[in-house]
């Protein structure tokens, strides 16, 4: 039954009709029924009148009593919370004072639970105690220097409202009996400046009210896992640190007040409260529900934590996922469930959806999802996502930091927790919840130590084997994600120290061959499950592109040597590779750097052409003699080189990859004398080649036609090595040599 605003009129007019009446008759009983003497009239008028005062005045109490009462009775279905002062005091009593919450009637949408209400009255006087640990100092710390935003009060107060909630669950489900409504429930009220946080949980005895508020640091949750440690489902579920989330409300308040009654059979209820400034006052209070009820007075700079949208918006933030329903203003706003912490199975791929999309604030799909649940070694709930969208530039950027949020029992810690994944994973969308992360005090900055390793190693390690999964799963989905986040695991490979870490990340790696077909992909794992005994190096060529790579002087001189190699076609492959260094005890060799080694070992290999098509020994002497005279400084030395069949001279260089990588970064070489100088470059030459072979002819012949000959080459065996970024200088040189041509045509 729903009652309406005019039943309180129509209970007001009804004693004042009943006090109206009463004075009639009076008056009509004084001068009208009863004739006497003016002087014993005035004064039966004086007896009767300080009669009727107190008669009234005792009839107002009760009835002002007994209307607070009818309205919980009338009223108390409702949502909001109106708190009412009402002092009735005389001379030499105590005062009483009653703070009844009731509400006004309103439609309630669909999902509203309104919170029962009841009267809470403060008996009889107040006694006053002294906080504990050297309070005033201390409480200055932990309510003005400890936390780092002042909105993490209301997770504070909700988290120890939870672990109220908790505790009087497991117990009533140990003692055999049904669970009563649980629920927490914020009211905010913009006009009083307040915000008021009720939980229907376990509640507090007086001693407990002065060891758990009075005591900054204890903690009750704590006290009450000590008492359950063995057993493991109720401890796993208290947010604990009671004594200092509480004093996080003296933050934003002038004054804090606690109405709390023990959820054990008999216990009163009690009215506790402090300004902050080293006391607190405890009272004995009538009427007040199983649980807590804690009003926080606010100060002028924190009214905001009065408006509804504010609060609103940190509790979605930080307090989303707690077990218990959680109202404010009367509709729930916990609707989200935490699906990290329910069984992969149960989950559907809309849920899936809906909660990446809430997590990443993004609007596509996820392309790869992960749940991933232990207790060994470490308790983890996890989920992570893989966007479907190509990372933008933004996105890359080592600035961006994680976009994986932790949680500890569905309470939030940090929004993007930095300490828990690797950098180069901060492409994952995703939530970690761990019962065993060690935080601080304040619970949001973890606390450095062997365990958050132990966590991020758990973690990457149970990633990579998903990545890997998945590419031997569905092989051309996991390209198109190589694709995309290849940089990031370039990046990973390029900064981690640890070896192990190093090849772990390599697995996910993929390469075009030389021993497949073009655009089929394969990995360092199934390269070195194709090398032939005894080998014991992975050989690859960095090139633009596939054409380039075949066509390079590089591979043509590997083939001699029957070698699969990896092609690498990004900018950073190069560097990834050089870092990496070696993968399963196989050393990572680019085919440039074994070009140079095998000289060195003065490996031999069969001349692919015919002695006669090729220079003498003592004409290739006398051409290499004038071609190191004539490029100068240009080149440390000039060689013949059986390794070439097709091309007529390439340049090497010892590490050529780091050589290039080195220019690159660095700029330093501005013209080809300077990059020789700190390149060292051979020049090794095709004697069996054309070109090689008419320019022995010319440098007799025609020394000028001759010079730009040997200066084409050598531009061209430059470019091919990748060490020449600017070939626009040779463009006249070019038109020279065709013109020359042309005249001779």
């Amino acid at each position: 039954m729903v009652f309406q605003p005019r039943c309180f009129i129509v209970l007001l007019f009804l004693r004042r009709i009943l006090f109206l009446g009463t004075a009639i008759y009076l008056y009509r009983w004084l001068y009208v029924c009863t004739p006497l003497p003016a002087p014993h009239r005035h004064l039966r008028i004086c007896l009767f009148l300080l009669m009727a005062k107190c008669l009234l005045g005792k009839a107002c109490c009760l009835v002002g009593v007994w209307k607070q009462h009818l309205y919980c009775h009338l009223f108390g279905g409702h949502s909001c919370l109106c708190p009412i002062l009402l002092q009735a005091s005389s001379p030499g009593k105590l005062k009483h004072v009653v703070r009844l919450q009731f509400c006004l009637p309103s439609q309630e949408e669909p999902g509203e639970v309104p919170l029962r209400c009841v009267c809470d009255f403060i008996l009889g006087a107040a006694s006053k105690h002294e906080f504990q640990a050297e309070t005033k100092k201390l409480l200055d710390i932990v309510a003005r220097s400890l936390y780092s935003e002042k909105e993490v009060f209301i997770r504070e107060l909700i988290s120890n409202g939870s672990d109220a909630l908790e505790k009087l669950r497991h117990r009533l489900m140990a003692e055999g009996k049904a669970l009563p409504e649980m629920e927490i429930h914020l009211q905010t009220d913009s006009g009083k400046g307040t915000i008021t946080i009720q939980d229907t949980g376990i509640g507090m005895t007086q001693e407990e009210l002065v060891s758990n508020l009075g005591t900054i640091a204890r903690s009750g949750s704590k006290a009450f896992l000590d008492a359950l440690q063995s057993q493991a489902e109720a401890s796993s579920k208290i947010i604990g640190q009671f004594g200092v989330g509480f004093y996080s409300a003296f933050m934003v308040a002038d004054k804090v007040e606690v109405f709390s009654q023990s959820a054990e059979p008999g216990s009163p209820g009690y009215h506790w409260s402090s300004d902050g400034s080293g006391m607190f006052e405890i009272a004995e209070a009538s009427g007040v529900r199983t649980g807590t009820k804690i009003i926080i007075h606010l100060k002028d700079d924190c009214k905001e934590f009065a408006n509804e949208d504010r609060v609103k918006e940190v509790v979605t933030k930080y307090s989303n996922f707690i077990s218990f329903p959680l109202y404010l203003n009367g509709r729930r706003i916990n609707t989200l469930q935490a699906l990290w912490m329910l069984d992969p199975k149960d989950i559907s791929e809309w849920q899936h959806e809906e909660f990446y999309r809430f997590i990443a604030q993004a609007y596509d799909k996820p392309r790869y999802i992960l749940h991933y649940k232990t207790d060994a070694p470490l308790n983890i709930r996890s989920i992570f996502y893989v966007p479907e969208q190509k990372p933008s530039v933004f996105d890359i950027s080592r600035e961006l930091g994680s976009s994986v949020a932790l949680y500890s029992r569905k309470i939030l810690i940090q929004t993007k927790a930095a300490d828990i994944l690797p950098k180069w994973l901060r492409f994952l969308r995703g939530v970690v919840d761990s019962e065993d992360i060690p935080l601080n005090l304040s619970r949001e900055l973890l606390q450095e130590s062997a365990l958050i390793r132990k966590l991020q190693d758990v973690l990457h390690k149970r990633l990579i084997k998903f990545f890997i999964d998945q590419s031997k799963k569905d092989p051309e989905k996991y390209a198109k994600f190589f694709e995309d986040y290849g940089v990031f695991m370039r990046e990973g490979i390029v900064t981690i120290a640890e070896q192990d870490a190093k090849e772990d990340i390599a697995k996910l790696l993929r390469y075009e061959s030389s021993a497949l077909p073009a655009g089929q992909l394969t990995s360092l794992t199934d390269y070195a499950s194709r090398m032939k005994a005894g080998s014991r190096n992975i050989y690859y060529l960095c090139a633009p592109n596939r054409h380039l790579a075949e066509h390079s002087p590089y591979f043509e001189a590997m083939k001699k040597k029957d070698m699969e190699v990896l092609f690498c076609y990004e900018q950073f492959d190069e560097l990834t590779l050089l870092h990496l260094r070696e993968f399963d005890k196989k050393k990572l060799i680019s085919v440039e750097t074994d070009i140079v080694v095998d000289h060195y070992k003065e490996e031999k290999f069969e001349e692919s052409c015919p002695a006669a098509e090729r220079l003498t020994e003592k004409e290739a002497e006398d051409l290499m003699a004038w071609m190191r005279n004539a490029l100068g400084s240009r080149v440390t030395g000039v060689k013949v080189t059986t390794r070439l069949d097709t091309h007529p001279a390439m340049i090497t260089v010892l590490e050529m990859g780091a050589a290039r990588h080195f220019l690159r970064m660095q700029q330093l070489a501005k013209t080809q004398e300077e990059r020789a100088q700190l390149l060292q470059p051979t020049l090794e030459i095709n004697t069996g080649h054309a070109l090689i072979k008419k320019l022995n002819e010319l440098k007799d012949s025609q020394p000028d036609l001759a010079q730009l000959l040997l200066d084409q080459i050598y531009e061209n065996a430059m470019i091919a090595a990748g060490l020449n970024e600017d070939p626009r200088p040779m463009v006249s040189r070019l038109n020279e040599l065709l013109t020359r041509i042309l005249e001779k045509n």
